[in-house]
This record gives structure tokens, C-alpha cells and sequence, in this order.
């Protein structure tokens, strides 16, 4: 007999393919849909939908009734320079979320989190999850997904226990976060390599994401973290490359100096905070602390206590990236 799951952001990248697994692991999955539209579509996948927004706690509480498993994959993930309603919308959304859980009775659920809590602009090398979170964040997603991360966490008790889980770099099939990025700024010209793209990232193929987060469901440990992973960490150039060829998508060529995009995300980042969001530059010191650095991260502890292990290799994953239409 299967669980009985509440998920938010269902109709999302992560949500939906999550729904397909639990779905498929004879799971009852209630997910949470702000429009007719998102109810539809999972509803498609096999879930009851609920109509409700993680803002409004009254209908976050009514949905989860009889749940005994919550996913938390909604969030606002702009990457601008200056996201001005994203913060409230990740901490106050999550608060609203996990006590919302508490007092709907649901006994275990999982954050769904990022390694953006952890940029700062500089790299970031074989992280673990002792990796203090830096004082100065690379930009408003990082703060404000650091902020939800704390807040999820202060929560986590005996009676609801709340596991985080950080993937990085999420692509795969049905892409609607990475690829149609890249593939936008490839098409426009603005897809460049930053100091020949020669640095090294971790990666998660949307399967791979899928697993951790049902290993973390099932056997995480209440109040503590895990990134999730491929496994070993690629060329950033050679993984973007590849991803964009299966895609059917020209590569770029030209290559920036780093300290001149660098340069360009700082006087980014500030025409964006005097302006109010009205003006920017080029690139802004998230997307500089997502794309720009090395971002490799540590899955011992995944590996160790939840019995992690990547589903699906980086090959086996391109294999799965269809060409891009948009």
C-alpha cells in the first residue's frame, strides 16, 4: 500500500516527473495546482489536483488532509539580477508549506533545494554539506532559496520530519529550465564561454533528481541535507556542448575573458539595485555564480545514508534530450 503524497509545483520540470515516479510506485499523489491549466496537466500524470497557492495557508492545510508524504518543489527560480517579490515568495511560501504540514499531520516531507544556497560568486569545489552557507549570496535566488532552506529546516520535528535536498544543474528529458535557457541565449548570440568554459560542474539528469528525491522520502534522516548528483563532475564547455548538439542547437564560439565578465555582473548587479529592477547589464551576479565558476559537489552522503546512486550516466541521459523546437 503506497503512500499518499502532496506535492507543490507539480506541473514544474521536477513536480511532474516526480509524479510520474510515485505514480508508477503506487502512490496516491494530491499536488497542488494554481490554475485550471496546472491542474489539468497533472492531473494528465495521474495526480488529484487541489486548487491553491503555497501563499494562501488555509488552502495549503485543506489539501494536505490524509497526506502522509509532501514534496515542496514549488519556487520562484528567476535568476535576474534583482528579483524584487522572490524572496517573500520562497520564505514566506515555504514557511507556509511546512506548517501547513505540521498541522495536517503529514510525517515526513522534503525541501527541494538547490547548491545556489552555497554561490557566491566564487568557485565552489568539491562541496559537501558542511559547506558553510556564505554571508554574501551570488545573487536573489541564492539569498532567498538559503533563507527557504533555513526555514524548511527550523520546522523539522519528531512528528514531521523535513529532509533537503540540493540537485545541481537539472536537465534531461522534457527540459523546461536549462535547455530552453541555453538555447534562447545560443540563438540570440548572448550564449558566450567564460574563460573558455574550461571549469569543471556537476550535473543532475532529471532522473537522477527523481531517485534522490524518493531515497530522501523514504529514508533521510529529519533536519538534514543531501546534494544529489550525476556522480563525477564534467567539463562545463563539453557538457553544455554536447547538450545543445543533442538538441540540435548551434555551439557557441566565442570566448570572454573572466575578469571582464565579472566586471560586468558587479555594474549589473548595481544598475539592477538603483534602478529597482528597471535597468540591467548583460549578465548579473547569479547567473555569473551558476554558469561562470566551477560548481562541484560532494554526494558521499547521499551515497552513504540514503543508498543513492545515479539511475542514469551522462550518456545515457543526452540520449534522452530530444531537439529543441522553441
Amino acid at each position: 500500500m503506497g503512500e499518499q503524497v502532496f506535492v507543490t509545483g507539480g506541473s514544474g520540470y521536477i513536480g511532474r516527473n516526480l509524479i510520474r515516479r510515485l505514480v508508477a510506485d503506487g502512490h496516491k499523489v494530491v499536488a497542488l495546482a494554481r490554475s485550471s491549466a496546472s491542474a489539468a496537466k497533472v492531473e494528465s500524470l495521474g495526480a488529484q489536483s487541489v486548487i491553491g497557492d503555497i501563499m494562501d495557508a488555509a488552502s495549503l492545510e485543506h489539501g494536505m488532509q490524509g497526506c502522509t508524504w509532501l514534496v515542496h518543489a514549488a519556487a520562484d527560480t528567476g535568476h535576474g539580477a534583482f528579483e524584487a517579490s522572490q524572496h517573500h515568495t520562497n520564505l514566506k511560501g515555504t514557511t507556509n508549506v511546512f506548517t501547513a504540514a505540521r498541522a495536517a499531520g503529514v510525517g515526513r516531507g522534503v525541501h527541494i533545494s538547490t547548491e545556489a544556497v552555497l554561490l557566491s560568486g566564487a568557485p565552489l569545489v568539491n562541496a559537501d554539506e558542511k559547506t558553510p552557507i556564505p554571508r554574501r549570496h551570488a545573487g536573489s535566488y541564492s539569498a532567498s532559496k538559503a533563507a527557504a532552506e533555513a526555514a524548511a529546516l527550523a520546522l523539522n520535528c519528531a512528528q514531521c520530519q523535513i529532509v533537503v535536498v540540493r540537485p545541481r544543474f537539472v536537465w534531461g528529458r522534457d527540459d523546461t529550465t536549462a535547455l530552453p535557457q541555453l538555447a534562447a541565449a545560443a540563438g540570440s548570440g548572448k550564449l558566450v564561454w567564460i574563460g573558455g568554459g574550461h571549469y569543471r560542474t556537476s550535473t543532475a539528469h532529471i532522473d537522477n533528481v527523481v531517485e534522490g528525491v524518493v531515497l530522501a522520502l523514504r529514508k533521510g534522516r529529519g533536519g538534514e541535507v543531501y546534494f544529489i548528483t550525476d556522480g563525477e563532475p564534467l567539463e562545463f564547455r563539453a557538457f553544455v556542448s554536447a547538450l545543445l548538439g543533442k538538441a540540435g542547437v548551434a555551439m557557441p564560439e566565442k570566448s570572454v575573458p573572466r575578469w571582464l565578465v565579472a566586471a560586468m555582473a558587479r555594474l549589473g548587479d548595481a544598475l539592477a539595485q538603483l534602478s529597482g529592477g528597471k535597468l540591467h547589464g548583460p549578465i548579473g551576479g547569479q547567473e555569473y555564480g551558476t554558469v561562470g565558476v566551477e560548481v562541484t559537489l560532494d554526494i558521499a552522503k547521499a551515497q552513504q545514508e540514503l543508498g543513492y546512486a545515479p539511475v542514469i550516466d551522462q550518456v545515457a541521459g543526452l540520449a534522452t534530450v530530444q531537439p529543441w523546437n522553441g
